[in-house]
């Protein structure tokens, strides 16, 4: 039997799954500023999580999920990112424009659905912004990659992923010319403020800050 929960139940685990990458636990104050909601609320939440055996708490440190709660995430998380594909690649959607449409569809429950879309679509193993897919059973697979901000000098890699997917973000990344598959250079680093200078494969010599090095993901040959 196929457990449904609430639209608000699953944005709790997938900010959970999402917060605890980090160091595996998560605090009331995390949560609360993840979601913009009062701690009081979330606390409300978490114990209601608990309850379902969704969480499992540390005392005086925080909640973490349990295995039922971090397979629930990540059908969610599979869920958001194959609508993001579809979005994009089937619908003609800028990358900078699906997230929050995939909010709102990540929560059809219907997995016989969820599984003929993945068909559809050929299986992706990333969405629009390089984040992996996982699969009906909730495996994936992360990608070997490094900031730009760590990335050797005039060495020649392919832009993989996105850390801020912001829709301000991804339009800057945009107008420089910067998107998946962009093969890109870093030709200049400066001290003042870690801002780079970087070459991408159109030849086009572009300057970007640090805050959008340090989220833009790259894969190269070492």
């Amino acid at each position: 039997m196929v457990v449904k929960y609430s639209s608000s139940t699953e944005n709790y685990l997938k900010a959970i799954f999402h917060l605890q990458k980090a160091d595996g636990i998560v605090t009331t104050n995390d949560v609360a500023n993840e979601l913009q909601t009062r701690p009081a609320s979330v606390t409300d939440m978490l114990k209601k999580l608990k309850a379902q055996k969704l969480l499992l708490y540390e005392k005086y440190q925080g909640f973490k999920l349990s295995n039922e709660g971090r397979k629930v995430a990540l059908q969610i998380i599979r869920k958001h990112r194959l609508w993001e594909f579809f979005l994009v690649e089937k619908l003609n959607f800028g990358w900078d424009e699906v997230h929050e449409i995939a909010e709102e569809l990540e929560h059809i429950s219907s997995k016989k659905l969820i599984d003929r879309l993945d068909e559809y679509l050929g299986f992706p193993k990333s969405d629009p912004h390089g984040d992996p897919i996982p699969d009906s059973n909730g495996k994936f697979t992360l990608p070997r990659q490094v900031d730009l901000l760590n990335l050797p000098l005039n060495k020649v890699a392919e832009v993989s992923s996105i850390g801020d997917q912001s829709p301000e973000m991804l339009e800057l990344l945009g107008h420089k010319g910067i998107a998946l598959g962009t093969r890109v250079e870093v030709k200049k680093k400066f001290a003042f403020d870690n801002s780079l200078e970087l070459k991408c494969k159109n030849q086009l010599i572009v300057t970007i800050s640090e805050h959008v090095a340090k989220n833009v993901f790259v894969k190269y040959d070492e």
